[in-house]
C-alpha cells in the first residue's frame, strides 16, 4: 500500500501495485475534502478552504480519471480475457460504478470551484459523505474482488505492457514512478 510519507513509491513496473497506491490518495483526497466541507462550513472560503479545495480538485479532476481509464482500458479488459463469470460480474459491476463516479464528481467540482476562487458556495455534508462513501466501497472492493487476480491470472509480460500503457498515458516512460 502506498504511504505517502515513504521513500518508497510504486511505479509503471508493478501496475497492481500503483493501482493500489491511487488508492491510497483517493482516500487521502476524500479525507481532506471531508475536512473542508467541515472548515467552509464555519470558515466559509478562506485561503484555507480554497488550498484544500485546489488540491482536491487537481486530484480528482486529473489523477483520478486516469486510474479509472487505466483499470476500463488495461487492468478490467485484460482480466476479462480470462475471468470466469464471478470475477466477469464484479469487473462489470465495478466498471459500471466509474461513470457514476464521474457524475458525482461533477456535481461536487461546481462547489469546489466556487470555493476555490473564494466565492460562495453550497458544499452540502450529505453530498460529500455520499461520495466519499460510494468511492471508498468501490475503492475497496476492487481491491478485495479484482486486483488480486491480476497477480494470478496476468503475466509478467502482461503486466508490463499494462504499466507501460499507463505511463504513456501520462506522458512519463515506464520506469518513472
Amino acid at each position: 500500500m502506498f504511504n505517502r510519507f515513504s521513500d518508497q513509491h510504486a511505479g509503471f513496473d508493478d501496475p497492481v501495485s500503483l493501482l493500489l497506491a491511487c488508492h491510497e490518495r483517493v482516500r487521502y483526497y476524500l479525507s481532506l475534502l471531508q475536512k473542508l466541507s467541515a472548515h467552509h462550513a464555519t470558515h466559509g472560503s478562506d485561503e484555507q478552504a480554497r488550498d484544500a479545495a485546489r488540491a482536491v480538485l487537481r486530484y480528482f479532476d486529473v489523477a483520478a480519471p486516469l486510474h479509472h481509464q487505466d483499470e476500463d482500458d488495461n487492468l478490467f479488459a485484460l482480466l476479462r480475457t480470462r475471468a470466469d463469470p464471478a470475477l466477469s460480474a464484479h469487473i462489470d459491476a465495478l466498471a459500471a460504478e466509474h461513470p457514476h463516479l464521474h457524475r458525482q464528481w461533477a456535481a461536487l467540482r461546481v462547489a469546489l470551484m466556487a470555493i476555490e476562487q473564494g466565492g460562495d458556495a453550497v458544499l452540502t455534508r450529505d453530498q460529500v459523505e455520499d461520495f466519499v462513501g460510494r468511492y471508498s466501497q468501490h475503492a475497496a472492493r476492487e481491491e478485495n474482488a479484482v486486483y488480486p487476480h491480476a497477480r494470478t491470472l496476468l503475466s509478467e509480460a502482461e503486466r508490463e505492457d499494462m504499466g507501460r500503457q499507463m505511463a504513456a498515458r501520462r506522458g512519463v516512460s515506464a520506469g518513472t514512478p
